[in-house]
């Protein structure tokens, strides 16, 4: 297994798309939230702690999807060269290679991630509005949460890489449920539209993020929720590398 994830951490740093795909998550979390501290700063608008802490971090839905394109080319450009014939022939056991990419693909991405959102926080919340602390409620479980939130959207397009196998239709789907279908939800009719809506993808977890959202679920229920999406999403794919062909 050492050897597996050797050469998938290898693969991640070697390959110039999975760099930049990290590199534009950075840049989305920092540029978004210096964007629009400086926008609100020139309006002479005065925000609150929390309002700081949201504006901040308000990057995290358009990171999201960098991250999750991330993912999905963890998995899809093996397929896409047709080098994941060789690797099946190394590791024969095809579980055990997807589970050395999301070994090495987790951590990666939260270190980026939470790292990213520090960056984000320090410099649109403190700098430039100056009206949040570290210390203020909720503001380490947001830059955390995003962090975990984030990482959760890379394990999600990981997993619809290895479902779809194509590079572009993986995006799509990761796009689609991660952030169109989502919004569609809030049509639905009555209890159990607002259910739907409360329980689908990414409405649950950015409940870590932005706590208070969500009528139904708290910060931790809805990560929880949203991981269990991402993790039946894996054992589909796991089912389906094993039975069909390279």
């Amino acid at each position: 297994m050492i050897d597996i994830v050797r050469s998938e951490w290898t693969k991640i740093r070697s390959v110039r798309s999975t760099v930049w795909t990290l590199a534009v998550t950075a840049l989305l979390m920092v540029g978004i939230s210096v964007l629009l501290g400086v926008a609100i700063t020139n309006s002479g608008e005065t925000v609150g702690s929390q309002e700081a802490i949201a504006t901040s971090l308000a990057g995290t839905v358009f990171a999201s999807l960098s991250i999750a394109t991330f993912g999905v080319l963890v998995v899809s450009g093996e397929y896409r060269t047709g080098s994941i014939r060789t690797t099946f022939m190394a590791v024969p056991k095809r579980l055990r290679v997807l589970i050395g990419k999301v070994v090495v693909f987790t951590p990666v991405a939260l270190v980026v991630c939470t790292v990213s959102s520090f960056a984000a926080y320090l410099l649109g919340g403190q700098l430039i509005l100056g009206t949040t602390s570290l210390s203020d409620p909720g503001a380490l479980q947001a830059i955390f949460g995003s962090g975990l939130y984030l990482t959760a959207g890379g394990l999600f397009g990981l997993a619809l890489g290895a479902l779809v196998r194509h590079t572009p239709g993986a995006i799509v789907s990761a796009i689609a449920l991660m952030l169109i279908l989502p919004q569609l939800t809030s049509m639905l009719p009555g209890q159990w539209g607002a259910t739907v809506h409360s329980y689908f993808t990414t409405n649950a977890g950015m409940e870590v993020v932005q706590p208070g959202q969500n009528a139904m679920l708290g910060p931790w229920s809805g990560y929880a929720v949203y991981l269990a999406w991402v993790a039946v999403t894996l054992i589909v794919a796991a089912v389906l590398m094993r039975r069909r062909d390279a």
